[in-house]
């Protein structure tokens, strides 16, 4: 019996599911962004969202500012899971997120089955950005611009005091992340995007075609940076697909 984490939520267990999706959030996300997403998929897969710190059950441990601190501490709290196939899922800074624990469960012999990245663009490439050095103000309104947020959580003073701190360390995180040259990804990448998204491009999300020595797919989907939201059951159909194919 695993000992309960505070960085592992599983919503539906499905103990004899014979593979594992692992789900992380986006800057300023929480694990509960994927209960559908586990609902939809159990029992077929087992499904696990990883709750970085600052938010929800995990709120009393300070949030982490680098993506590289989340993804030593997230590839820690993950290996014990690590005794079944698993593909890794992450939107936006959660795809950063994703990548890094998946070199480090390939550094320590638990390479994943494959790594699904949404709507970030590949870790080679770089955009100054500094939305973690804005005002409170000039990080909500990044967030409208964006959307995907509940967006009323902004207009209570208490809430916005309490989330707010959070956002900004995630933002800081993944702005100040840079790659660190090291052997591509022995498992196969697939990479989605809304075709309106203006955190990444096609040719900018394609070169996630670089970090892995395996294949490569890239779906585009209509919408947003969020585009989720709205293709959620279609998107959900592509990752049960992708691991079928991988599993046979």
């Amino acid at each position: 019996m695993r000992e309960k984490s505070k960085w592992i939520q599983r919503f539906h267990p499905a103990p004899d599911a014979a593979n594992r999706l692992v789900c992380f959030p986006y800057a300023g996300g929480s694990a509960s962004y994927f209960h559908g997403v586990s609902a939809a998929l159990s029992p077929a897969l087992d499904v696990l969202a990883v709750q970085y710190p600052g938010r929800q059950d995990h709120r009393s441990v300070p949030p982490l500012r680098s993506v590289e601190e989340l993804a030593d501490r997230a590839a820690e709290e993950l290996l014990p899971w690590c005794d079944r196939p698993v593909t890794l899922f992450g939107h936006s800074m959660g795809a950063m997120v994703a990548y890094e624990v998946a070199r480090r469960l390939t550094d320590k012999g638990a390479a994943p089955l494959s790594v699904v990245v949404s709507g970030r663009r590949a870790p080679t490439t770089v955009r100054q950005e500094d939305v973690h050095l804005r005002d409170d103000d000039g990080i909500v309104a990044e967030m409208e611009r964006l959307g995907g947020s509940d967006l009323r959580m902004f207009h209570d003073p208490e809430l916005r005091a309490l989330f707010l701190p959070v956002i900004r360390a995630d933002y800081e995180a993944v702005e100040t992340y840079r790659h660190r040259p090291g052997p591509p990804l022995p498992c196969p990448v697939l990479a989605l995007l809304g075709d309106g998204d203006p955190m990444a491009t096609v040719e900018e999300t394609q070169a996630w075609a670089g970090c892995t020595s395996a294949a490569f797919t890239l779906r585009t989907f209509p919408g947003g940076h969020f585009y989720l939201n709205s293709r959620a059951p279609e998107v959900i159909g592509v990752i049960r697909e992708h691991i079928a194919s991988l599993t046979g």
